[in-house]
Order: structure tokens, then C-alpha cells, then sequence
């Protein structure tokens, strides 16, 4: 590690992550060393309009791009890699990842076309990384997705430990245990600062362990007496494996459909992640073939997304399957918050063609355990690491608070406890951590193929839109005298029905008319002008009629 320079300061913060779920981004940077850790995407909000997905600002490392010594990346969630296809355009930097996590991002950039100008490098949790004055070291975790794992990150001003998403399972699926001496060892050591995932620090006692759900998936599969569908996140590998397991225990084979899936698990299954017996798999084709009690299908949707295969059978518009009065349909997954409306239209619809749907919070079915340590695992990480200042990550608002509550009772000084926004710095300098000065950050709006195309004015223009519609007024002036030559011709599209409403309409055009010559005759004839006065007086009139306020937009052509 090199030398303290006793001008330099260690920067911690985030340009995604925090006050929010996705788009996980964090910067730790030393003198004249980056380093990031993760690099995400987050789903749009029901107000981002034709929005596909939001990643974040990164103008702060692409003006600093030759301070930035890699990316490191904890575990293979979109929330975590989704980004890196954009961020890497930006800054050609190298990525550090664990194998099915490089294995999931190398997908991801194939697709991009960035696979041949990225460089990639292979870690495991015994590696250590030497980033200029920041080395990195590393940690198992356990998580729903394998080869999750912790940042250990050692700079002249002391070590961040950096959790990535976790929780503690003492029987995991794939016998991979989170190295709680090793956690200790790093503590023992002393820890400046811990920034640790937050997602469940609102649940209390400790998250179940996924072999919970194996136990229960086996016993649905056994009870059913005709076809069953579990619909899961598709980078679950350790509930992929259970639905085989299960499977495999009461003699079913598995077809695998959704884009999404077919990927995971070919990736998973390639790279050793996935024990998947010979002859398992078969063809969604085969599905109709075989007996109804000997067929499992394995499918995405289980967020009601509107395109994903279980959203397509539940409405039967499915090329291949169709859900049949008996089918057991297993929902293997909680609503993330915002889609519980789209999974509950989905149920109904399942439950509508006669299938017996099982879904609802772990509690109660059984089938879904989060991926995220509860109070009692974060405790219990807090009492591992013993950091001298603690800032809770990976979560909206409220939750960073209640886990800066569980970092009080645990004996954290309530003064070295940051809550932070994205954008806001936490600066060490001598030992002692003090809020900074805020970077640029935000979000970057992705629509089709334009990055960052959209902001806030075309997102407004959508919403006024959506709710009132446009109504597109074109009139043609001579440039000798000014008259009007032709129209004004009035479009309207989602205001009013044309055929409808001619009285309206003949009589906003009366009004367009009147105030063009009354300006005419007061010889304004800058078009701004014209175009503010139309506006102006079509929407008083308009609002005075209907109370709705459409865009209006006048095209004004002189010959």
C-alpha cells in the first residue's frame, strides 16, 4: 500500500444506490486512485414515461477518467452489472469480477458489441487487487445469485469495507458458506468505515435460508396432479437449481422459456453453477406431448412484466404454452415495490383460467426467501466489521435510517453515522470522516437507443400528453400583406374526437382567426409573438370550455 499523503483525502459516495432500490454505484477514491464498485441499473418510475431503464450520471468519472483504476463488481444483478454496457462506452476502464458474474457480464457485453475493448479480469475471493494507493481484497458472501461477494478496499487512510448485497445462510443451496472469519479478521484489523446493503433492515430476526424453499417446492411439485409453473427471477441460480432438485425428486422434466432464463441458466449451467441431471431439459414444444403430472415449466415474469412468458400464458397469448383448469402456478418472488399492481393482474388472470396460483410473501407461501439479511444479520455484520464510521447503502430513504438506528443500538457513535444522498461525499483526512462537498449525479434516462436524450422537459411534454392531448394549429400567411392565406387548419389528437366536436373546434379556429388579424392590425408580426398570443388565447378559451389544458402548438408558415 502506498505512502499517506497527509494532503490527500479518501472520498466516499454514491452515484446510485442510496434513497433508492437499483442502480448501485459507489466510488471510493484516494489522492489521485478510483475505484468503483458496481455498476447498475434501475427499473423507471410510473412517472418516466416510455422510459426503458435509468442508470447513473457518471460525469464525475468521465471527467476524472484517468484516476479511474477499475470497476469491481460484487455479484451478476442487473441492479449491479445492468449498467456497464453504458458506463464502458464512457470509460474503457477494466472490470473485476467473479466467474459466473464475468460470465453474466461478458452476455451483456456481447450484445453491446463492447466485448473485444473491455478488459475483464478474473477474481475470487482469495484475490488481491493493488489499484494505485487502494488495494482490494475480498470476502464470500451469501446472496440469491452464487459468487456473491464483499470489497475489502485498504487506502493510506484506512480500510472501507463495502458488504455488496448479503445476507447469512448457515445451510446454502450450493454449500458455499459466507467466510465469517474472515469478516472478523478484517474487523480484528480495525475498519474505518463499513458501508453495508440495507434492503431488509425494516424486517426483524433473520431471513430464512433458500433450502427452505426446496423443501416446500417439493412438496407442491409431489401434491400436484397436473402441470406446474414457477415463474422466478431468472438470475436466482440457487432457486433454478431448487426447481430441478425438486423436479428430479417427484420425476418431472423442466422446460425452460423466457429470453432472460434460457440465458441464466445456459450461462449457469456452462460454467458449473447449475447441477442439471441428463435428459431434464426439454423443449417448451414437448410440453403438450408429455403427461400433465411429469411437466415442470420454468419461466420469467414473476414482476408481471407486461412482455415476460408467465404475463403471455396467463393471457393466453403464449406461442407455445397454455396454462389448463388445474395447473399449479408458483410465483416464486416478492413484488419489488411499484410492480405489485401488474403481479396482481397477473394472478387474477391465472386464477381466471382455473389455475391454482400460490404467490404472497415468504411467510406465508414458503416459496420465496429474500436474498437480503434482516436486523438481526446486519447486527450481526456490524459486530463482525466494529467500523468507526458506518454509512448503510443499497436502499430507499427509510431504510437507510432504520439501519443507522440498528448501527446505534450496536454501539456505533450516532455523529460517525452518515446517511447520505447520491452525490454527497463523506471526506476522511487524518483519521476523522466529515460530510464533503456533492458531485454531479442523478439519473440517466435510457429511451430505445438514445442515453441521456430524454430529460426532464421531454418527460414533462409526455405527461401533459398523456393527460390532456395536442391540438397542432397550422396557418399560412402571405409575406406581401400579412392575411391569411390558408386555415387555420386545427388537429387535434388525444383532446377531443374530431367528428364530435366541430362546434368546438369551428369555434377555436373563429378565435386563432380574430387574434391573428387584431395583431395583424397592430403590425406584430415576429413570429414568437404570434405563436405566445394564438397559444395564449386558444388555451383560455379551451379551458374555459372543457377545463383542460391540451398542448397547444401553432406552426405559422409565411409565402
Amino acid at each position: 500500500m502506498s505512502k499517506k499523503n497527509p494532503q490527500d483525502k479518501l472520498l466516499v459516495f454514491a452515484l446510485g444506490g442510496v434513497g433508492e432500490i437499483g442502480k448501485n454505484m459507489y466510488v471510493i477514491q484516494y489522492g489521485n486512485d478510483i475505484v468503483v464498485v458496481d455498476s447498475g441499473l434501475k427499473f423507471p418510475e410510473e412517472d418516466m414515461l416510455g422510459i426503458d431503464i435509468v442508470i447513473p450520471d457518471i460525469t464525475y468519472l468521465t471527467d476524472n477518467r484517468d484516476k479511474v483504476r477499475g470497476i469491481i463488481i460484487t455479484h451478476g444483478h442487473e441492479d449491479h452489472i445492468g449498467g456497464l454496457p453504458y458506463v464502458l462506452r464512457h470509460l474503457n476502464v477494466p472490470v473485476y469480477a467473479t466467474k459466473l458474474t464475468l460470465g453474466l457480464i461478458e452476455g451483456k457485453l456481447k450484445e453491446a458489441g463492447l466485448l473485444g475493448e473491455t478488459k475483464r479480469i478474473l477474481i475470487n475471493a482469495d484475490s488481491v487487487l493493488e489499484l494505485g494507493s487502494i488495494t482490494a481484497s475480498f470476502f464470500k458472501t451469501n446472496h440469491s445469485i452464487p459468487d456473491s461477494v464483499g470489497v475489502c478496499l485498504d487506502t493510506p487512510e484506512g480500510t472501507i469495507v463495502h458488504t455488496g448485497d448479503f445476507k447469512f445462510d448457515f445451510t446454502p443451496v450450493n454449500d458455499q458458506y459466507a467466510d465469517l472469519q474472515r469478516i472478523a479478521e478484517i474487523g480484528k484489523r480495525g475498519v474505518l468505515a463499513l458501508l453495508s446493503d440495507s434492503t431488509n433492515a425494516e424486517r426483524p430476526g433473520m431471513t430464512p435460508s433458500e433450502s427452505n424453499v426446496g423443501v416446500e417446492l417439493t412438496e407442491i411439485f409431489r401434491k400436484s396432479q397436473q402441470r406446474v409453473v414457477v415463474a422466478t427471477f431468472a438470475s436466482n441460480v440457487h432457486r433454478i437449481q431448487q426447481v430441478f432438485n425438486a423436479a428430479m425428486a417427484t420425476k418431472r422434466k423442466v422446460a425452460i422459456v423466457g429470453r432472460s432464463m434460457v440465458n441464466v441458466v445456459t450461462i449457469a449451467g456452462e460454467l458449473g453453477y447449475l447441477n442439471i441431471p441428463e435428459g431434464m431439459i426439454i423443449e417448451p414444444e414437448e410440453v403438450n406431448k408429455m403427461a400433465a403430472d411429469r411437466v415442470v415449466v420454468l419461466c420469467t415474469g414473476s414482476q408481471g412484466e407486461p412482455m415476460s412468458a408467465l404475463t403471455r400464458m396467463a393471457r393466453s397469448t403464449h406461442r407455445k404454452i397454455d396454462i389448463l383448469p388445474g395447473d399449479t402456478v408458483i410465483i416464486a418472488a416478492t413484488p419489488i415495490p411499484g410492480n405489485e399492481r401488474d403481479v396482481g393482474r397477473t394472478v387474477d388472470e391465472l386464477f381466471r383460467l382455473g389455475a391454482n396460483v400460490i404467490y404472497g410473501p415468504g411467510s406465508v407461501s414458503g416459496v420465496h426467501v429474500s436474498g437480503h439479511g434482516s436486523q438481526e444479520e446486519l447486527k450481526l455484520m456490524l459486530n463482525l466489521i466494529k467500523p468507526e464510521y458506518f454509512m448503510p447503502i443499497h436502499g430507499e430513504y427509510r431504510m437507510l435510517r432504520q439501519h443507522a438506528k440498528l448501527g446505534e443500538a450496536v454501539g456505533v457513535d450516532p455523529d460517525k453515522i452518515f446517511i447520505c444522498d447520491i452525490g454527497d461525499t463523506v471526506e476522511f483526512q487524518g483519521g476523522v470522516g466529515r460530510k464533503g462537498s456533492k458531485v454531479p449525479s442523478g439519473n440517466v434516462l435510457i429511451d430505445g437507443l438514445g442515453v441521456g436524450d430524454v430529460g426532464n422537459i421531454v418527460l414533462r411534454d409526455r405527461k401533459l400528453l398523456s393527460q390532456d392531448g395536442i391540438l397542432v394549429v397550422v396557418v399560412t400567411l402571405s409575406k406581401q400583406d400579412g392575411t391569411i392565406k390558408s386555415g387555420p387548419d386545427i388537429i387535434s389528437r388525444g383532446f377531443v374526437y374530431v367528428r364530435e366536436s366541430e362546434g368546438l373546434l369551428d369555434e377555436a379556429n373563429r378565435i386563432v382567426t380574430t387574434t391573428l388579424h387584431k395583431l395583424m392590425n397592430d403590425k406584430v408580426n415576429e413570429w414568437a409573438s404570434l405563436k405566445t398570443n394564438v397559444k395564449d388565447a386558444l388555451g383560455r378559451f379551451l379551458y374555459e370550455q372543457t377545463r383542460r389544458r391540451p398542448m397547444i402548438l401553432p406552426i405559422i408558415m409565411e409565402v
